[in-house]
């Protein structure tokens, strides 16, 4: 028999969003679950990807990103977050943002280290943290407002971690959080001297009157930051995987060659084939929140109607849906049966929290009109699945 497998990956599992997105295909469900749309990117990047496929470039681009597209993309950065951004020193292109998060996590962790995790969290955040040797120590956000206790948070410090994940707009609580929040988390990264690894991939899909703060511009925090996001929510491109960190010159360089190691580098033909979509204006931005408030809206009229509970996201596209009428104690075998009996894809709560939470499952609404509404027709079905 041959040696045993690695421990720290034993007690992996799939990914449990990608797997409902298997379950969804399976049963010809609309998929709810894994965060992606079903329309078309803009316009001018799909027309400049067409361009490129015939001139390129098709070969390595400079590991770190193309030189443009950091140019273009430090720029666009350094309007939005209010200072200058080097985009030779201060930003490294990677292979979307959960490249990004892994590539953070290790440039600033050893094994043995700790490492602060809000929950509910994205699923990869404590497989990132595994990976990297470390020891993750989870924080709850409590439902259903999705706010944090500070003496809990502080006593998670004070077993002097290496760093916090903080993401925001959160996914998959859709939580936003205030500017007093994060002051509490600036101060106690301060004190415990903590590095904070954002991942802020929503940072443009907040929901009036709510506001976006980028971590790394609170008083203090530039030097131990890491700030990390991708183009793939604002741009509607899931599947071109183009992401980033963002931090002073020594934690890039430092990031710049785990990233080498890890990927080596972006789809050279991808980074040229966005680089219109950088110089767009507020009026983009402005009308993306707007398309997804309208979503946002439709979507929550719609279960509202169906008396469906849920909580009202403050950021990003999802929505948590509270199940306990139904009576089921396994959320993933609610989301089987409602994939299959109802044809609608959902993920189970309890793959996002620490805490033993059956009760919550997450849809996003990142789809057609049209989409949204056969699946709210799908959805006046679900009161079948009462046991």
């Amino acid at each position: 028999m041959p040696q045993p497998l690695s421990d720290r990956t034993a007690t992996f599992t799939d990914s449990v969003i990608r797997r409902m997105t298997r379950v969804s295909l399976q049963y010809n469900a609309v998929n709810l679950s894994q965060g992606f749309p079903d329309f078309d990117p803009p316009r001018e990047i799909m027309d400049h990807l067409a361009e490129v496929a015939h001139e390129g470039p098709h070969q390595y681009a400079i590991t770190w990103g193309a030189p443009n597209f950091r140019e273009a993309l430090a720029k666009k950065q350094s309007h939005y977050m209010g200072s200058f951004i080097d985009p030779n020193t201060e930003i490294v292109a990677t292979c979307g943002s959960t490249e990004a998060m892994m590539c953070a996590m290790m440039t600033v962790t050893n094994p043995g280290d700790k490492v602060i995790v809000f929950s509910p969290f994205y699923e990869n955040y404590g497989a990132d943290t595994i990976l990297s040797g470390a020891e993750p120590i989870y924080v709850p956000l409590v439902p259903p407002s999705f706010t944090f206790d500070p003496e809990v948070l502080e006593d998670a410090f004070r077993q002097h971690p290496k760093a916090l994940v903080l993401c925001n707009p959160s996914n998959p609580c859709g939580r936003v959080f205030t500017r007093e929040e994060l002051r509490i988390i600036a101060s106690l990264a301060e004190k415990y001297d903590t590095y904070v690894i954002t991942d802020e991939v929503y940072e443009h899909i907040v929901y009036a009157p709510h506001t976006h703060t980028y971590f790394a511009t609170l008083p203090g925090m530039w030097e131990r930051t890491l700030s990390c996001s991708s183009l793939s929510k604002t741009y509607s491109i899931t599947g071109w995987r183009l992401g980033y960190i963002i931090a002073p010159e020594p934690i890039i360089e430092r990031a710049k060659k785990v990233h080498d190691f890890l990927t080596v580098g972006c789809a050279a033909p991808l980074m040229e084939a966005v680089m219109p979509a950088l110089s767009f204006g507020q009026d983009y931005y402005d009308g993306l929140l707007a398309k997804y408030t309208h979503k946002k809206e439709l979507f929550l009229k719609g279960l509202d109607t169906l008396g469906i509970a849920h909580n009202d996201p403050q950021g990003a596209y999802y929505v948590m849906m509270d199940i306990r009428e139904f009576g089921y104690t396994d959320d993933l075998t609610f989301c089987e049966d409602l994939a299959r009996e109802v044809g609608v894809g959902a993920v189970p709560g309890s793959s996002f929290f620490r805490e033993p939470v059956n009760h919550l499952i997450r849809m996003h609404f990142a789809k057609n009109d049209e989409t949204l509404n056969e699946a709210l027709n799908r959805l006046e079905h679900i009161h079948k699945l009462k046991k």
